[in-house]
């Protein structure tokens, strides 16, 4: 019989402490409360999966505690309680997150049974049967491989389609860099990017994809589907001032139209080089190339940087979609956000809808594009047409 699952809740409210515990037991976890935060040290292991933990607490409260646990390099599942705000507590998450803890979520008091009955049961947890020891650190390609992977095509973008919520037709994809390593499968851009980061390789790999990505709308326009293509642009994009010329060059040389092309960037990205970034992103809108403002309402000045930049598109981060349907703080950035670009003239596109209930919201709300897994997974070219076919989106034969 496997081990159970140890579980420990801190509140200084013993009537809520013995609850958790009871719905703990209930679930399967050997489940232990205690009221008294002083006491965190004798009631602390490192053998522990599950705190929960109360934010505001006397004497001690939980962001103290969550920092000691930081510093004790604590790996347990961390579930938030408080009864103030919800903005309290995704404060202290994201404090919780920064400090390297591993938060998998909040609850506002009352606490419903079934609510943390749910979450409990939702938490994933590593096999008993294989220790942490960095195995999946060992397993890592190296940069010799990845020098290799570029020379031998192993590189190449997926698609993820982004649809029209007011018809539900295909308005273009996003590539998303991937590896198909001939010994390790299929790896992502979680990969990929830092290992060309250090190996100083960003420049090769960020110039293949949008080779290749030009190539893919090439051939689907051959193919009868004319959509555009969003690419993500690397710091070292804005090293070249001599790129909207060369982006202008390519895009004719593969027959396509500069309004089949979306530049992605990210205010971290901008920040790098912020002169240069400026002068060439003005003049790519000036060649007509779309410019997306990525990941909007994570930067620290993205008012000041839609003032600054001819931004076509504002695509909503993702962090923020995902909860909008049961988070309020979310939902408002999300209401703000669609009106602002569209006061500002702007499409907005909603990405992480992984629901039918986030679509219907965006829908009410006015989004104007919709990415996410609730529409497809990142696919490759080929069957990126295939799946526009199936669709019959009205970009087809058109």
């Amino acid at each position: 019989m496997a081990d159970k699952r140890k579980l420990l809740v801190i509140d200084d409210e013993p009537d809520i402490g013995a609850f958790v515990r009871d719905v703990a037991l209930d679930v399967g976890y050997d489940a232990v409360a205690a009221h008294l935060p002083g006491s965190f040290e004798q009631v602390y292991s490192d053998d522990l999966d599950v705190i929960v933990l109360d934010l505001i607490m006397p004497g001690r409260d939980g962001v103290e505690l969550l920092r000691i646990m930081a510093e004790q390099r604590a790996n347990a599942s961390i579930i938030l309680i408080s009864g103030y705000d919800t903005g309290v507590l995704h404060s202290a998450q994201k404090l919780a997150s920064e400090q390297g803890l591993h938060v998998v979520g909040t609850l506002t008091k009352p606490i419903r049974y079934t609510e943390l009955e749910e979450m409990l049961n939702t938490i994933a947890f590593p096999s008993r049967n294989k220790p942490f020891d960095a195995i999946e650190f060992l397993e890592l390609p190296t940069e010799q491989e990845l020098h290799l992977a570029l020379n031998n095509g192993e590189l190449e973008p997926f698609f993820q389609p982004q649809l029209r919520f007011s018809n539900n037709s295909l308005i273009g994809v996003e590539a998303l860099i991937r590896w198909r390593h001939p010994d390790r499968g299929l790896l992502g851009p979680n990969i990929i990017i830092p290992l060309a980061e250090q190996s100083g390789l960003m420049d090769r790999l960020a110039a293949e994809v949008l080779q290749q990505s030009f190539k893919q709308a090439a051939e689907w326009l051959r193919a009868g589907l004319k959509t555009r293509v969003a690419i993500n642009m690397a710091p070292c994009n804005f090293k070249d001032l001599d790129l909207p010329e060369w982006m202008d060059k390519k895009i004719r040389q593969y027959g396509l139209g500069p309004d089949q092309i979306t530049l992605e960037v990210t205010e971290t990205t901008l920040m790098q080089e912020l002169i240069k970034s400026l002068d060439i992103l003005t003049r790519l809108r000036m060649k007509q190339v779309k410019l997306s403002i990525d990941d909007f309402g994570t930067g620290y000045s993205s008012l000041v940087q839609l003032h600054r930049i001819p931004f076509s598109e504002i695509k909503i981060d993702k962090s923020f979609v995902m909860r909008a349907t049961a988070d309020k703080e979310a939902l408002a950035i999300v209401k703000m956000t669609i009106l602002l670009g569209h006061e500002l003239g702007m499409k907005v596109v909603g990405e992480g809808i992984e629901d039918q209930a986030t679509w219907d919201l965006l829908t009410s709300l006015g989004c104007d594009v919709a990415q996410g897994y609730f529409i497809a997974k990142p696919m490759p070219g080929w069957q990126l047409l295939e799946w526009a076919m199936k669709q019959n989106n009205s970009n087809l034969n058109h």
